[in-house]
């Protein structure tokens, strides 16, 4: 079914991935973080300051799922509620579509912050799997928070957000998904040197300041 959905997308932009494929590989750095951790609020400064285009993996399930006619909105509702992490084939090929839709649009606009993912060793193998040697991962973006601090933020975020998992229950699940499928993603890309690792408990101009240095020193 999922195969069927990318299938359809496909076809609607024949000639744009035909384009697209001419152009470099996207340019990718993951931003990984628990929630709460300042993921989005450091994303839109960095596009502010750099070329670069923030993609959220959350924020484009939340789309789909609120699109009307969408095959998996309900699906994807399901999971969010839960705190568990959608099918990976879900997540990736709505991550490829934004960025190909993205560099079709501004050919300049091939550096990509993927916020948010991969979220699991299944994020992680299906983006292998179905991204090797379109994109190049540059390096992830870790913001380092701890757990309190991270559910206070999403507790105070939660006051206007209107989102649905922006409550206790559901933060705590989250924060226990973060920490058994996420955080050993971290360490895999520890064990590889490409992880840059921020304190992202600190104000937002502080923390800000680091991933200035960061990016000023990778390029």
């Amino acid at each position: 079914m999922i195969g069927r959905w990318f299938g359809s997308v496909s076809q609607r932009v024949p000639s744009l991935l035909y384009r697209v494929s001419l152009m470099m590989n996207p340019q990718v750095v993951f931003v990984l973080g628990g929630p709460g951790a300042g993921k989005g609020t450091q994303c839109c400064k960095i596009v502010e300051s750099y070329n670069y285009t923030h993609l959220s993996a959350g924020d484009l399930l939340r789309e789909e799922r609120a699109r009307e006619g969408s095959e998996f909105g309900q699906l994807i509702a399901n999971y969010i509620k839960e705190g568990k992490i959608v099918p990976v084939n879900i997540t990736i090929n709505l991550l490829k579509k934004a960025m190909l839709e993205t560099m079709e649009k501004d050919e300049k606009k091939f550096r990509f912050l993927i916020d948010g993912f991969p979220r699991n060793e299944d994020n992680l193998q299906g983006w292998n799997t179905v991204m090797d040697g379109k994109a190049d991962v540059k390096f992830v973006l870790f913001f380092d928070c701890g757990n309190e601090v991270c559910i206070n933020r999403c507790l105070e975020r939660g006051k206007s957000s209107g989102r649905s998992d922006d409550n206790r229950e559901s933060l705590e699940k989250r924060i226990q998904t973060y920490l058994q499928s996420t955080r050993p993603i971290i360490e895999l890309y520890e064990k590889l040197g490409k992880v840059r690792t921020i304190d992202a408990s600190r104000s937002v101009d502080e923390v800000f300041a680091d991933v200035k240095a960061v990016l000023d020193k990778e390029g």
